[in-house]
C-alpha cells in the first residue's frame, strides 16, 4: 500500500469517477476511486494521508452520513464535497461539519485542483501537529510527579520562590527541578517550555487561599 498522499474520489457515477481521476492523475497527484461510501470505508484505514473527494448523493450511505461516519470513528481527514446545483443546502450543512469546501457541478477543473491542493495542506498541517503532540506527550513521560509540578508552575508564569513556597522546598532544589525539566522536554527556552505546555492543553489548578 502507497505512503504517499491519496485523493479519494467517493462517487456512484462511473464516467464521473473516471473524469476525475484522469484529471487529478494529469497533475501526477495519486489517486483511488470508489463506487460507494462502503467501498471506501472498507479500503481506507485510518493513518493514510490525503483528501476525501465526496459526492453528496450516492445510493446507500450519503456523502454526509459518511462525513458524519468519519466524524464518529475520529478519522481525520480532509473533505470536498462536490454538489449538484439542488444538493447546495446540503454541501453548506457538510461544511458546517468540517468540510474543507464544496464543488458545485459542472465543475472548473483547475478550481477543483486547487482546493485539493488546499485540502492537502490541511492534511498535512493537521498531521504535523499530531506528531508534534505526541512527541511533546513522549516527554512529558519522562518527568517525575514533582518535576511535572514544577513544570506546571514554570509555565503559569510562578517564580522559583513561590514555587518553592508552594511545595515546602528550598529555592535551589526547585532550580534543580528546573533544569530536569528543561532537559527531559528538550526545550531550549522558557519561551518554548511554555509553548509545549500549551500544545499539551496543560493548566494549572489554583488552590484558593485560607
Amino acid at each position: 500500500m502507497s505512503s504517499r498522499p491519496t485523493v479519494f474520489v467517493v462517487d456512484d457515477d462511473q464516467a464521473m469517477r473516471n473524469s476525475l481521476k484522469w484529471l487529478i492523475e494529469s497533475v501526477s497527484m495519486q489517486v483511488e476511486t470508489f463506487e460507494s461510501a462502503n467501498a471506501f470505508i472498507q479500503s481506507y484505514y485510518p493513518g493514510r494521508s490525503g483528501c476525501l473527494l465526496l459526492d453528496v448523493r450516492m445510493p446507500g450511505m450519503s456523502g454526509l452520513e459518511l462525513q458524519e461516519y468519519l466524524k464518529v470513528n475520529q478519522i481525520a481527514i480532509p473533505v470536498i464535497i462536490i454538489t449538484g446545483h439542488g444538493d447546495v443546502p446540503m454541501a453548506v450543512r457538510a461544511m458546517k461539519a468540517g468540510a474543507v469546501d464544496f464543488i458545485e457541478k459542472p465543475f472548473n477543473d483547475e478550481l477543483l485542483l486547487e482546493s485539493i491542493r488546499h485540502a492537502m495542506a490541511v492534511d498535512a498541517k493537521q498531521r504535523d501537529t499530531q506528531s508534534q503532540r505526541a512527541e511533546i506527550a513522549t516527554r512529558l513521560a519522562r518527568l517525575t510527579p514533582r518535576e511535572h509540578e514544577v513544570m506546571l508552575m514554570v509555565t503559569n508564569g510562578k517564580a522559583n520562590k513561590e514555587i518553592a513556597t508552594s511545595l515546602g522546598v528550598s529555592s535551589k532544589t526547585v532550580e534543580a527541578h528546573r533544569a530536569r525539566v528543561m532537559e527531559k522536554m528538550e526545550a531550549d527556552s522558557l519561551a518554548e517550555l511554555v509553548r509545549m505546555a500549551i500544545s499539551a492543553n496543560l493548566t494549572l489548578v489554583e488552590t484558593p487561599e485560607e
